[in-house]
């Protein structure tokens, strides 16, 4: 599933490439594409696409009403509604905007569509289309048959809705104060709390494999007993792991794919640690894997491979 790096870095790109565009047409594709039933997408229609954003895993792209110029009578772009991380939108004028809320989900993607590209009625694997009036238009896709990708239309401040609501501190936004009271809040092993979007959002295996790897600290590792240093570890290890990321996606011109994504650890079982002459394990789970370097992260010990097992704390 993409992460704060890989939605950040494609928030940058559509952004630097729409902004301004005016929305033409909203289509679903699926009748799973849209999750919100109020205010209609088509209340967007006519609007300036203001801002594309970024909130943990999700990607909001902000429109507002086209602001009125009372010099001439007519009107002009909406105002910028915060990038990164933005609230969704008010105009200059005071209405408020609408921010389209986009959660990709473990394959999905939106893609973008150059003004002449062909535009099939019924698209393979297409959710939702969205058309600008320059004739650039956005698709969101997503393989497969469970179609859990999705829109959320919103109005006004968006980090008061659902599913922006319930969401924890954004990662990269703790520092180790905040991370030491995250951790003596809320129990558990240290690789299941980085993925915890309530908690600590924006975080997934990819990151939390590498994040632990780069905190020389097991997996499963309980929280509540990690000390001031090994707390300060991880807050350095969400900067690094993040910010190697987002320099790899930003260098690319679309979304990578999870096995191009840069990793010391996450699927690498069986090849040699980066960073010692141990070799990268795993911790399988049926639908997932846990890898470790017991080398650098657990003293040596390989942990045994099941969900029964006493891990090493």
């Amino acid at each position: 599933m993409p992460e704060i790096p890989e939605i950040r870095a494609h928030a940058e790109r559509l952004e630097a490439l729409a902004a301004g565009e005016v929305l033409k047409r909203v289509e679903p594709l699926s009748f799973t594409a849209f999750k919100t039933a109020s205010p209609q997408p088509s209340a967007a229609i006519g609007w300036p696409l203001c801002s594309v954003g970024q909130r943990a895993k999700y990607l909001l792209l902000g429109f507002a009403p086209p602001i009125q110029d009372p010099a001439s009578g007519g009107t002009g772009g909406g105002m910028s509604l915060g990038g990164n991380g933005g609230n969704g939108g008010n105009s200059d004028d005071g209405s408020e905007g609408l921010t389209f809320v986009v959660h990709l989900m473990q394959g999905g993607r939106l893609r973008v569509l150059e003004p002449g590209a062909k535009r099939p009625s019924r698209p393979r694997d297409g959710l939702a289309r969205f058309e600008f009036d320059s004739g650039l238009g956005l698709l969101l896709t997503e393989p497969g048959t469970q179609k859990r990708a999705g829109v959320w239309v919103l109005e006004g401040d968006v980090s008061n809705a659902e599913p922006i609501a319930g969401l924890g501190p954004e990662a990269t936004e703790v520092d180790p104060a905040g991370m030491a009271k995250l951790m003596a809040a809320h129990s558990g092993r240290l690789h299941n709390f980085l993925r915890d979007q309530r908690v600590i959002s924006g975080l997934g295996r990819r990151l939390a494999n590498e994040i632990c790897h780069r905190a020389k600290l097991s997996p499963f590792a309980t929280v509540g007993r990690l000390d001031a240093d090994a707390v300060g570890r991880v807050v350095g290890a969400v900067e690094a792991v993040v910010d190697e990321s987002l320099a790899f996606e930003r260098g690319r011109p679309e979304m990578s794919r999870s096995a191009e994504r840069p990793s010391a650890v996450h699927g690498r079982t069986g090849e040699p640690c980066m960073a010692c002459d141990d070799v990268v394990r795993a911790v399988e789970y049926r639908d997932y894997s846990v890898n470790y370097c017991a080398g650098c992260q657990t003293g040596g010990r390989v942990l045994a491979d099941n969900t029964t097992s006493k891990f090493l704390r």
